[in-house]
């Protein structure tokens, strides 16, 4: 069964740092794109991220762009998205998502086949 389980959200103080992980079980997430999207309260939910199957594409949304990194993990079968300098507009509910890929270097916000659950950032004073 394939699944994708993200961890590592929480509440953190703005100019925080926080590791989200989106760990794929039953698949090898190197075969698909694997992206962040976030939902924030009242409002739609958004791409953040992306990474092709080469890794040689590599999409942030322009609010995060300097401030977070998205890596792949092949070993553990895990992408990660480090996110620093964190704002409060940054506080939303993270999915992690998954793509069979049009070529390696596919990437983008849309057309997901796969979802995680999804983690809880607050950012907060």
């Amino acid at each position: 069964q394939l699944q994708l389980v993200e961890s590592g959200g929480g509440l953190v103080q703005p100019g925080g740092s926080l590791r989200l992980s989106c760990a794929a079980s039953g698949f090898n997430s190197d075969h698909y794109v694997i992206g962040w999207l976030r939902q924030a309260p009242g409002k739609e939910r958004e791409g953040v991220s992306c990474i092709s199957i080469s890794g040689s594409s590599i999409m942030y949304a322009d609010s995060v762009k300097g401030r977070f990194t998205i890596t792949r993990d092949s070993a553990k079968n895990t992408v990660y998205l480090q996110m620093n300098n964190l704002k409060p507009e940054d506080t939303a509910v993270f999915y992690c998502a998954a793509m069979v890929p049009i070529n390696d270097a596919h990437c983008g916000f849309w057309g997901w086949d796969y979802w995680g659950q999804g983690t809880q950032v607050t950012v907060s004073s």
